[in-house]
């Protein structure tokens, strides 16, 4: 059943910017924490962070012979760290400068004995305040933060769906706190020329490896309409990708982006929000693979296979 649109949440950027950018400071400095201990996994996969029932987190990170976890609470709204040792420490989120947010978990973390060097400023933004000095974003709206939250809950869910459509090399659906968007990633299993880079206080590296391979890529992120947007594009793109005729009404593709875009408040009005992400997903994956000529019958399947059977197809009875 398709979860009532109620459950799309209103949030305009324009409401909750210096929040927004406040927060993407601290994402920052959490998914660096996650890097500096977890092994490369091809694209970056490894500094992710991931949408969990209250908020976001890094997931278990791998620390010596243990773990631990750096969790946002947009519910209880408190930083949550904990270890599996069973050591915990916490902290309110509420108005406090980036300098302050970074100093506050890096006690944490030393409370627990887990070492954290990371290179002290942000990625993918201009200017790169170093954490340690950054007085000037210092914004926290719990229920700006909690709205957010729950649009990336609803986006998750969606894009999740669509993920289980193909078998071929597919991401996680994650956030990468970079550009601090929700993405999730198909590959056609062809390699892709190098990336020329680019982004801001970032090393054209860290995008050669992004884009090392073909891809088809789709998420949201809290820009590019007034209540955000979901976006897609292909790397590198195929002749003719973007004049591929997309849905739902709403979507188009921007000169200025080169993407895709579905602004959120046409997801949120819209009859069957659901539906309407579910057809943008798709119909701008199919521009990718149609123009890209992929293989598409090896790297597509039916979630729904095994519905009805008792063993897998092709297994011995």
């Amino acid at each position: 059943m398709t979860p009532p649109a109620t459950n799309w949440p209103s949030l305009r950027v324009s409401d909750w910017t210096a929040t927004r950018d406040t927060l993407h400071m601290w994402t920052q400095i959490v998914g660096k924490i996650r890097m500096a201990h977890a092994p490369l996994i091809n694209h970056w996969w490894q500094v992710t962070l991931y949408v969990s029932a209250r908020g976001l987190t890094t997931s278990a990170v791998p620390y010596r012979a243990g773990a631990f976890e750096i969790e946002f609470d947009f519910v209880g709204h408190r930083l949550e760290v904990r270890s599996s040792d069973g050591g915990t420490r916490s902290f309110p989120l509420r108005p406090m400068p980036v300098a302050e947010f970074y100093t506050r978990i890096l006690h944490a973390l030393d409370e627990l004995g887990i070492e954290a060097p990371i290179t002290p400023h942000p990625n993918e933004v201009e200017p790169a305040i170093p954490f340690a000095e950054d007085h000037d974003h210092h914004s926290y709206d719990q229920e700006a933060a909690a709205l957010f939250w729950r649009q990336l809950l609803q986006a998750n869910r969606v894009m999740g769906e669509f993920r289980s459509h193909f078998v071929g090399k597919v991401s996680p659906v994650h956030f990468f706190w970079g550009a601090m968007d929700l993405a999730c990633t198909r590959f056609s299993g062809r390699s892709a020329p190098p990336h020329p880079g680019g982004a801001p206080n970032c090393g054209d590296w860290v995008m050669v490896e992004g884009y090392s391979r073909e891809l088809s890529s789709c998420g949201f992120w809290p820009g590019g309409g007034e209540e955000g947007a979901f976006y897609a594009y292909a790397y590198p793109e195929p002749d003719g990708f973007a004049e591929y005729p997309v849905g739902p009404e709403g979507a188009y593709f921007s000169s200025e982006f080169k993407q895709f875009l579905l602004p959120y408040e046409a997801v949120r009005t819209a009859p069957d929000p659901d539906r309407a992400v579910s057809e943008f997903l798709h119909s701008t994956y199919e521009a990718a693979a149609v123009r890209g000529h992929w293989d598409r019958a090896s790297l597509e399947d039916d979630p729904f296979r095994w519905d009805g059977t008792s063993s897998p197809r092709g297994a011995s009875k």
